[in-house]
């Protein structure tokens, strides 16, 4: 995972005292808020990242069963192709051992039939893959959010509890 860990501060941590008080809570805080927010803007990107691939996986799914069906298909057959997202025609499909496959970016390639079963299961089993990565990244990020939250709080009351006996003297 790319994802820096963080530790976690404990109460009476040495840590704040470790650093000069002009050093203080808030120039500590403003370091501890500027790495929480690289955690949210990392957790933005990989929720994006998450939508689409849950978006690719069932059109992958649907572009193999469809494939495979083809290659068990030794006579014409008909079926409804789309030409645009409302309109449908009727088309008479022959016999074949090629077919045609979007890769992206307006690219599409022909392959033979067990050619794109091939390239069609291994980019499901990447997405698949990629899709549990992401959930395990996700997690953990979670994890150090909560931990630089927790964190700020800390120090926040460290600061607090400072303060307060240098105005009770």
């Amino acid at each position: 995972s790319g994802i820096n860990a963080e530790w976690s501060l404990r109460p009476g941590d040495s840590y704040m005292s470790s650093t000069t008080p002009e050093k203080n809570a808030a120039a500590v805080l403003k370091d501890f808020d500027e790495q929480l927010q690289k955690y949210k803007y990392m957790e933005l990107n990989l929720l994006q990242r998450k939508k689409r691939l849950r978006a690719q996986v069932p059109d992958i799914e649907k572009t193999l069963e469809i494939v495979q069906h083809m290659l068990k298909k030794e006579e014409e057959f008909q079926t409804h192709f789309m030409l645009s997202d409302q309109v449908h025609a009727l088309a008479t499909v022959p016999p074949t051992d090629k077919v045609f496959l979007w890769l992206g970016a307006n690219v599409m390639l022909e392959y033979t039939i067990d050619e794109a079963i091939t390239l069609l299961t291994k980019n499901l089993n990447t997405a698949t893959v990629n899709a549990d990565q992401l959930e395990d990244d996700l997690g953990y990020l979670s994890n150090q959010i909560t931990t630089m939250e927790v964190n700020m709080a800390r120090v926040y009351n460290w600061d607090f509890k400072r303060r307060k006996a240098a105005a009770d003297k």
